[in-house]
């Protein structure tokens, strides 16, 4: 294999590029984002970096003395994989000849029917995100997070600690429901109300109303509002000067369409991220990877699955496929809301049961092991460090 190209620049791709390296691949390497950007890190950027406390010198995934030698083609979007001749077609006309392709290019925040129109309102997936919301913020006044997952939890967190009036907006009963269970779901966003943050749930969204106040960046209408009010379902309007949008992001996969390469749910690979296409695999937000122990295909969007499964892709690549998988440990994320450290591993969904094995739920200070028939299939801890750690350790073991 003399050219590997890896596309996606941010932590999943670095750490293809890294395990290329590592498995000893001295061939020639190819690195593509669409940002212009070196890779960074992204949690931060809900939590230390908008509230000021880390700078963008703080969010390098890169050690200065770095050298993976790669050809990194920053600021390219790639817009097309050219199965016949192997080829990445780049937007500006460019095409990258490999031998093998690592797809890594993520997934982009869903955002509401016109709200780009609106000054004032933003998604928050970028560094460029980042940087325009801290500056949005720092003016203070009324935020409205719609959405009550975790990157809209940790910006009303992160903005009320700023002095931010903040209300968060949940279309579901319960937020978090989905990832955590209603149960468990219900405790850690009461964090929301324990701080004098406004939870309102079960209602969605119609849409956003701007007022006549011209703002820079101007549109070819010669106007551009900037958004007052969230227009709620049930014919509410809640007053915002500034409107973050968490609704969950897709997968970047359109410019795959044409390439053979299956896609379901962003690009569907097995359980060693290969992909229908030999020579290509998938990794990070946009790979839907099969799950041995699930019987289905699951598409984890963590920051530790982006840096441990590429390891199994690119011995998967390497190989050509002669390398049986392993299981991968059970996915884990952790999230920072109002100073508490929350911290969950496993698949809620697949319990039957939950209880609370420590700690007091009112205190927010909680560990909790889910279950189906008795086994462990996951476990929540909310600041509970050293048990949620042992509790992970037995869940891998159980897993695997």
């Amino acid at each position: 294999m003399r050219t590997v190209a890896v596309v996606g620049a941010s932590l999943a791709g670095l750490s293809a590029a890294r395990s290329l390296r590592k498995q000893g691949y001295g061939g020639q390497l190819v690195v593509i984002g669409d940002e212009l950007h070196r890779p960074y890190d992204r949690p931060p950027l809900s939590k230390e970096f908008l509230a000021g406390a880390l700078g963008e010198a703080d969010l390098s995934l890169e050690a200065d003395d770095e050298d993976l030698r790669a050809e990194w083609l920053l600021g390219a979007r790639a817009t097309g994989l050219d199965r016949t001749g192997r080829a990445v077609r780049l937007a500006d006309g460019r095409e990258v000849r490999a031998d093998g392709v690592v797809i890594a290019t993520g997934a982009a925040a869903r955002t509401l029917p016109g709200a780009e129109v609106l000054a004032g309102v933003h998604t928050l997936r970028t560094l460029d995100d980042a940087r325009a919301l801290r500056d949005e913020l720092a003016r203070g006044g009324r935020l409205v997070v719609i959405g009550g997952g975790f990157i809209g939890a940790e910006v009303a967190s992160t903005a009320y600690a700023l002095g931010l009036d903040v209300t968060v907006v949940e279309a579901a009963p319960t937020p978090l429901a989905g990832p955590l269970g209603a149960t468990m779901g219900g405790i850690v966003s009461a964090l929301h109300a324990d701080h004098g943050v406004r939870l309102l749930c079960g209602v969605g969204v119609k849409g956003l109303r701007g007022d006549e106040r011209r703002e820079t960046g101007v549109p070819p209408d010669g106007v551009r509002r900037r958004v007052d009010v969230v227009l709620l379902e049930d014919g509410r309007g809640i007053p915002a000067d500034i409107v973050v949008v968490g609704v969950g992001a897709r997968p970047c996969v359109e410019w795959l369409e044409g390439s053979g390469v299956e896609l379901d749910n962003g690009v569907k690979c097995g359980a060693d991220g290969r992909t229908s296409l030999a020579g290509v695999v998938a990794v990070g937000d946009c790979a839907n990877w099969y799950d041995a122990r699930a019987g289905a295909h699951r598409r984890v969007e963590h920051w530790t699955g982006a840096r441990e499964r590429p390891d199994a892709a690119i011995a998967a690549l390497l190989a050509g496929g002669a390398v049986e998988p392993g299981v991968p440990r059970p996915p884990y994320f952790w999230s920072d809301q109002y100073g508490v450290k929350i911290q969950f591993a496993g698949h809620a969904a697949a319990a039957d049961s939950v209880t609370i094995e420590a700690g007091v739920a009112d205190d927010r200070d909680v560990l909790a092991v889910y279950r189906r028939a008795g086994v462990p299939v996951a476990v929540l801890g909310m600041n509970q460090p050293r048990l949620f750690t042992r509790w992970r350790k037995q869940l891998a073991a159980v897993s695997s």
